[in-house]
């Protein structure tokens, strides 16, 4: 019997811890990653985007170098970079792939994708090919996360650094998603009319993509910014039946700023952060179900945006 779209987005959510375990081993034997001191920046479209300025973050933050990160097609002409990481599921994305080619024998290129037979696969100078964490989504949930797991683990031991307190490893991260799986969703998340979702630092990428998530699976009205900026304008936007969503460490009073205006907040300042983004994935796939839309094959998206020439 086949799977109802809702099932097969959900099953492939399920999986991820397992997908993040294996990422962390691949990843140890894999030579093209960035090496400390490189100035790097990293790049993708969409949801590979917001993996890579969450990648980018923690890497500056741990100490390994200078990191930046750019949608694609907003990529800097002149500046120098020593490395350039590419994010790319499907490895068909015109903007990574016009992007590389311009690239190609000035900065040398390595590429995450999921698929070894496209054209990506001769565009880069090294190429990781995560093929166990593809999808029959369009919407992105696994290879995402777990391209993110597999360049986090490539970072090394990250736990009791100075920027980044209290950060797991991978397998504690995949750990914290096991129990993200099982949990029941927050009622007042599932009952909300918005969601704006914070973060800070390398989070600041996960809140981006918890919130595309959400527009794209279930077309539903959200927002995200660094949280130490929702003082400075977002906080408007919140009050009864709204929803403000904190991923890792809860900025002081800001707890008490979203009970003062009559928000509801999500917090888990104990589970790892990219553990928390399962739980808006799902929370994403529960709306998308609730207001009978197909999460799996939303609205106006592709798998790969194409441009013609």
């Amino acid at each position: 019997m086949s799977r109802t779209p809702a099932a097969r987005t959900s099953a492939e959510i399920a999986t991820q811890p397992a997908s993040w375990r294996r990422a962390a081993e691949a990843a140890a034997g894999f030579e093209g990653l960035p090496k400390p001191g490189e100035r790097v920046a990293v790049t993708g479209c969409g949801t590979s985007w917001f993996m890579a300025l969450a990648y980018a973050a923690l890497r500056e933050a741990a100490g390994q170098g200078e990191t930046d990160a750019f949608a694609s097609s907003e990529f800097p002409a002149g500046r120098t970079y020593d490395r350039v990481v590419a994010i790319t599921r499907s490895g068909t994305t015109t903007e990574v792939l016009d992007l590389l080619e311009r690239l190609r024998g000035r900065v040398p290129a390595t590429v995450l994708t999921a698929d070894p037979k496209t054209p990506v696969m001769d565009a880069a100078d090294a190429v990781a090919v995560l093929d166990w964490a593809d999808e029959e989504s369009v919407v992105q949930t696994r290879f995402a996360t777990t391209a993110l797991a597999f360049l986090r683990a490539g970072l090394g031991t990250l736990t009791d650094l100075p920027g980044l307190p209290g950060l797991k490893s991978v397998e504690e991260a995949a750990v914290d998603a096991e129990l993200a799986l099982t949990e029941p969703l927050p009622e007042a998340a599932l009952a909300a009319e918005q969601w704006t979702f914070l973060g800070r630092g390398w989070t600041y990428g996960l809140a981006l993509e918890a919130a595309l998530k959400m527009r794209e699976a279930a077309g539903a009205w959200t927002e995200a910014y660094p949280a130490m900026e929702y003082r400075h304008g977002p906080i408007a936007i919140t009050g009864p039946g709204r929803v403000t969503w904190v991923f890792g460490e809860l900025p002081e009073g800001l707890a008490g700023d979203v009970a003062r205006v009559g928000g509801t907040l999500v917090s888990r300042p104990g589970t790892d952060p990219l553990a928390d983004l399962v739980r808006a994935q799902r929370l994403a796939v529960a709306l998308a179900e609730s207001r009978g839309l197909d999460p799996d094959r939303p609205r106006n998206l592709t798998r790969s945006v194409i441009l013609a020439p």
